[in-house]
């Protein structure tokens, strides 16, 4: 009796064995595919990740700021009326966020808020003997801070303290002023200055930042700024990245203030992640069609091929379906060899591109790693694509009359 799976199985791996060299070349065809999807998967998304960390290593996610100073007109504009006005936009000043002590609490107790820090930011001259450096002046309250960005994580020397009298300053700013730790520097706003003690280096991933950043206790900055008690900003760090823009359309609804997420300050940057995501998918769209392609092609050559065996078993008593389920088979066992082989592929490809492409520090340019998850995706897809690419050749097979068939 001819009962399945085991006369379609047995059947299918005869016929694979038999044209050895096609079966060969087609498993290596689909190994290939697939070890394109997976490495092109995950150099993507370690790429992303890696700019992503890079980016928002040294900001926050949503930025919570006063509103912007307006100039109200004098009368409101009565209608029909044409009015010739020229509005000169008012000059903007430094301005505290109001409450912005109760508010912390309410935005610490929403589930997608990881941490909330109070932050006074502005400009400012760092001075050394004769050296001067214009600088972005920030005052925070130091463990709230490095919850957000891991500040300790990137310090270069000394270590990072904040108590009063104390900063902590970018790597190639202490080159330019000629400062290490333990020395200090006077740090000048308008007309009122600070003379400070270096405590650590931080190196904050871009040059930029390390150029010009100070960063001193929250209450020394309120003074050097003219904010006693108040906030410049909130900053919110969030547990999920990717929630940033609806949770601040939620805020703006709840809270009148400045409020932008982290995808309108670097709109470019989520553009290019866009394009990044939008070719990965292009690709293995692509990739996914050819090995369907050659899984079809190589088992319509072998309908024809076998088309006298395949007489044979119909003549003994195989029905179309057992056929039809022998070419099924075929193409399932061709994508799942082949997703394995593939993945393995894949692997081998990542730990190169790991161990082998330094950048111009020697450093590898980023780690990249394939998730169980993607893999497994990868080669269901495939084991799929395979049994999809068999319908049409088993279709044709099991029409084939089994006297004629015998006769070709």
């Amino acid at each position: 009796m001819l009962t399945w799976p085991g006369f379609e199985l047995r059947v299918a791996l005869r016929f694979l064995r038999e044209g050895r060299m096609q079966t060969v070349l087609i498993i290596v065809g689909v190994a290939a595919g697939v070890a394109v999807i997976a490495y092109i998967s995950a150099l993507i998304s370690g790429l992303q990740s890696n700019t992503l960390a890079k980016t928002l290593g040294a900001q926050a996610h949503i930025t919570l700021r006063a509103p912007d100073d307006l100039v109200v007109p004098a009368a409101a504009p009565q209608p029909g009326v044409a009015v010739l006005t020229e509005t000169q936009p008012r000059a903007q000043r430094l301005r505290s966020v109001a409450n912005w002590q109760a508010l912390m609490p309410l935005l610490e107790g929403h589930p997608a808020v990881a941490g909330v820090s109070p932050m006074v930011s502005g400009s400012g001259l760092a001075l050394r003997g004769e050296a001067s450096q214009a600088i972005a002046l920030m005052g925070v309250e130091l463990d709230r801070y490095d919850r957000m960005v891991g500040l300790r994580s990137k310090v270069v020397s000394g270590s990072a303290r904040l108590s009063p009298g104390e900063a902590i300053v970018g790597r190639e700013l202490a080159s330019d002023l000629g400062v290490r730790v333990g020395d200090r520097l006077t740090v000048q706003t308008g007309t009122v200055g600070d003379s400070v003690r270096v405590t650590a280096l931080v190196d904050l991933g871009v040059k930029d930042l390390n150029r010009r950043t100070v960063i001193v206790p929250l209450r020394a900055a309120q003074s050097l700024l003219g904010l006693p008690g108040g906030a410049t900003n909130l900053d919110l760090t969030l547990k999920d990245v990717w929630v940033a823009q609806a949770l601040v359309q939620q805020l703006r609804g709840q809270f009148p203030y400045k409020i932008e997420s982290w995808q309108e300050t670097n709109a470019q940057l989520v553009s290019a992640l866009n394009a990044q995501s939008i070719s990965t998918g292009i690709i293995r769209g692509v990739v996914l069609a050819v090995v369907v392609l050659g899984i079809a092609s190589v088992l319509v050559v072998s309908v024809v091929q076998k088309g006298r065996e395949i007489g044979i078993l119909r003549a003994m008593g195989a029905t179309r379906g057992q056929v039809l389920r022998v070419f099924l088979v075929q193409g399932a066992v061709v994508g799942a060899v082949g997703s394995a082989l593939g993945l393995l592929l894949a692997v081998a490809l990542i730990w190169v591109f790991t161990h082998f492409v330094r950048g111009s520090d020697g450093l590898p340019l980023f780690s990249i790693a394939l998730a169980p998850a993607t893999a497994l995706q990868v080669a269901v897809i495939a084991s799929v694509c395979g049994v999809l690419a068999a319908v049409a050749p088993a279709r044709r097979a099991a029409a084939l009359d089994p006297a004629q068939a015998i006769r070709m």
